[in-house]
């Protein structure tokens, strides 16, 4: 493949031209196996590459800790070699999240279920999907009225994780209610179903306490909305932060 602008041949698909500093592609999606990570390039709409990257289990059962970080960074350098606005991951969790913490690009993981085809998915998802980017950093989106957050650190780390999403534009803690039905999982948070504006809320359960948080967006409405309700119980989910 040559470079898209001033047609210098790349070393691999999709890689960014050091000669006259272009991006060959504008995202990366990574569909994993605990053993294996398949890479698609994405300029647009249109595929520009493809590659794999595996690794092998010392006793073929599972990866140890160790080959687990360098399987991850073999990936994150692959990522990092094509400078992508977004990286768009799905599959095994433990390889998705340890490249996810080696790497700085914007993040989405794909959610579990009935997704077919991954890059599908995302092709679908880029075409309709137009969200204006908040650049504010997550400390700052947090306020209101309200300071006090249910579940002490947890529930700092909740509110943490969605105000770190890059279509949340502010976070405002709600009023705590101690009259709920008690939870034995200590702090649980799920984000609710998006409101007509594509506002959706964060609710924050710890033993009978509850607190109802609203979260505002870029999106424009319900539809878009829920696609940052999805995004944001995934990234809830990989802090351990709602049950599987």
């Amino acid at each position: 493949m040559n470079c898209r602008r001033c047609g210098t041949p790349l070393e691999k698909p999709g890689d960014y031209c050091l000669t006259c500093n272009t991006a060959n592609s504008d995202a990366v999606v990574v569909a994993f196996s605990e053993a294996r990570a398949e890479l698609t390039m994405l300029e647009e709409d249109d595929v520009v590459g493809r590659t794999a990257i595996t690794t092998r289990p010392e006793d073929d059962e599972e990866l140890s800790h160790v080959q687990l970080r360098n399987f991850a960074g073999r990936v994150a350098d692959e990522i990092r070699r094509k400078r992508p606005e977004t990286v768009y991951a799905a599959g095994a969790r433990e390889p998705l999240r340890e490249t996810r913490a080696q790497l700085h690009h914007e993040f989405y993981r794909v959610p579990d279920g009935d997704v077919d085809d991954v890059v599908d998915w995302v092709l679908d998802r880029r075409g309709d999907r137009a969200l204006a980017v908040v650049e504010t950093p997550p400390r700052e989106k947090i306020g209101g009225s309200h300071s006090t957050l249910i579940g002490d650190r947890k529930g700092r780390r909740a509110i943490r994780t969605v105000a770190e999403h890059p279509h949340v534009k502010k976070v405002v803690p709600g009023p705590i209610d101690a009259g709920g039905t008690g939870s034995r999982t200590g702090l649980r948070a799920k984000a609710t179903r998006a409101g007509t504006n594509g506002n959706v809320r964060l609710l924050l359960r710890d033993g009978s306490s509850v607190q109802e948080n609203r979260i505002v967006t870029t999106a424009m409405d319900r539809e878009t909305g829920e696609r940052v309700r999805e995004d944001l119980n995934e990234a809830l989910r990989e802090a351990d932060l709602q049950d599987e």
